[in-house]
């Protein structure tokens, strides 16, 4: 069907290409008689050609073929405009192949049927239609325009050209491959009608990251509000949007996910692969900083329990403080390991250095057996956690201070001698967590000042077994002190000299 004649009125503004509300300039920037590819011819209405498209005589023609449509498309009888389509010669070309090099060479023309009230839905062909254009004596029986165009281009041309016949553009719309083809068309015409329905289209269906860099160049040449939904989908509305996902993430993969492991997983990959450095760092310490507290605080209740309610009632409330601690414990070994991963534990290396107070309430909690019936794993968990970070620091993954790495010691070396004490029968696991945190706790301690060393090591005289044999990580520990003890100081030294 042919479309209703969309007249349009002197004035009008040509599409801007960076990214103006603007649609157009004024109609005298967009037509220049001077140009060479407009071309007006008047002249007496002759029989047109019967054949509906003008070529070269040319051997070699990689143009289609328009079909004609009576009283419609490249209809020769009914026609008053013939528009010419001639490769852009200056274009890049895709292929470098000589055969097709020669067929692009030798074809010189193409040209097409159009009716003047049809082209006016483009605001393009409305400027070159106007009345500018007429002379003041005579009559105009058609006119004669020349467009430039590239190999890859043609015969989307040619469709947005049907398309200006048909009023229901976006049924014709079925991928969004096509709508990319036609939309960059669509805008350098001047086709308001096509270029909504392509982006309609574009709008409301997924994109292969291929098209969406195409989507991407061509949102600078849409209005604002034509883009609005084409930006939203691609660009973050504000700079930390990745972090708020990857937080929120591990939020719902460590508390609200029914199958935690897998969610943990899937989310350990998102950290490795979609996050920067500084990214993870962020949101991992926010939320290392949220299990940490809650942690503390069940521990802290459960250890100075409030006695004046009914006595049930305060046993179910440590039996919960208990639970709590052990689960938000589990995700804290989980993010610590992300972390040390990710080699972004500083903080939480720090952190974990400067828990006086939770160790104390760890220790009176181990010694009492209310929690062994519990939650029995809870001292595991508290030793994994800091042996992950304290075999960080002993390994130099992340480099902590000397006074980070003192206290780190000092404050769960206790909490490790309660549980090798308090914690029977040992597991096989048990004995294993503790006798590597035994070792890395005394490669730290070789690190430090021999004043620190000589207070630390003499803490650590139950690491030591019925068979001296069995703790060779100790002996090596106090040989390596009493080597450098035994040192002649630097100063003596000097003196001897």
């Amino acid at each position: 069907m042919i479309g209703g004649g969309n007249g349009g009125t002197g004035g009008s503004k040509k599409r801007h290409r960076v990214g103006s509300n603007s649609r157009l300039s004024s109609t005298a920037s967009l037509i220049d008689s001077s140009r060479p590819d407009i071309t007006l011819t008047e002249g007496s209405h002759k029989p047109l050609p019967t054949s509906s498209i003008r070529r070269s005589n040319s051997r070699h023609s990689f143009l289609p073929v328009a079909p004609s449509v009576p009283n419609g498309f490249n209809d020769p009888i009914t026609a008053d405009v013939i528009l010419r389509l001639y490769l852009d010669q200056s274009s890049p070309f895709d292929s470098d192949d000589s055969e097709s090099a020669v067929a692009i060479d030798s074809t010189t023309e193409f040209e097409i049927y159009l009716h003047s009230s049809v082209l006016r839905r483009s605001k393009y062909f409305s400027a070159l239609l106007s009345d500018r254009w007429k002379k003041e004596s005579g009559e105009v029986d058609y006119y004669k325009f020349n467009l430039a165009v590239t190999a890859g281009s043609i015969n989307n041309h040619v469709t947005v050209l049907q398309l200006l016949y048909i009023n229901e553009i976006s049924s014709t719309i079925d991928t969004a491959s096509k709508a990319l083809e036609l939309l960059p068309i669509a805008l350098e015409l001047l086709f308001e009608d096509c270029v909504t329905a392509c982006v309609r289209y574009l709008e409301a269906v997924p994109w292969t990251e291929e098209e969406e860099l195409i989507v991407l160049s061509l949102i600078p040449l849409l209005r604002d509000e034509e883009s609005l939904e084409l930006l939203a989908r691609v660009s973050p509305p504000k700079s930390d949007l990745s972090e708020e996902m990857l937080h929120g993430l591990i939020l719902t993969a460590i508390h609200n996910h029914p199958n935690m492991a897998f969610a943990k997983a899937f989310v350990a990959k998102l950290l490795r692969d979609f996050s920067s450095r500084e990214s993870a760092r962020r949101v991992l310490d926010k939320s290392f900083e949220t299990s940490l507290k809650v942690v503390k605080e069940s521990l802290e209740e459960y250890s100075s329990p409030d006695f004046r309610g009914d006595h049930n009632e305060t046993e179910a409330i440590q039996r919960l403080n208990l639970h709590t601690a052990m689960t938000n414990g589990r995700h804290l070994l989980w993010l610590i390991e992300r972390m040390i991963e990710l080699r972004v534990a500083d903080t939480a290396v720090k952190e974990w250095s400067e828990q006086s107070s939770f160790t104390a309430d760890l220790q009176r909690a181990f010694r009492d057996d209310a929690w062994r019936n519990i939650v029995p794993g809870l001292p595991a968990v508290v030793l994994r956690c800091t042996c992950k970070l304290a075999n960080a620091v002993a390994a130099g993954v992340i480099l902590a201070s000397r006074q980070v790495r003192m206290k780190m010691v000092k404050d769960w070396l206790p909490v490790l001698i309660v549980c090798k004490d308090n914690v029977t029968p040992m597991l096989t696991n048990h004995k294993s967590l503790y006798l590597e945190l035994e070792e890395t706790f005394l490669k730290i301690i070789s690190t430090l000042p021999m004043s620190e060393a000589q207070e630390l090591l003499q803490q650590c005289l139950s690491f030591s077994t019925r068979n001296v044999e069995d703790c060779p990580h100790l002996v090596s520990a106090f040989t390596t002190w009493f080597r450098r003890a035994n040192r002649q100081s630097t100063g003596d030294h000097h003196q001897v000299s």
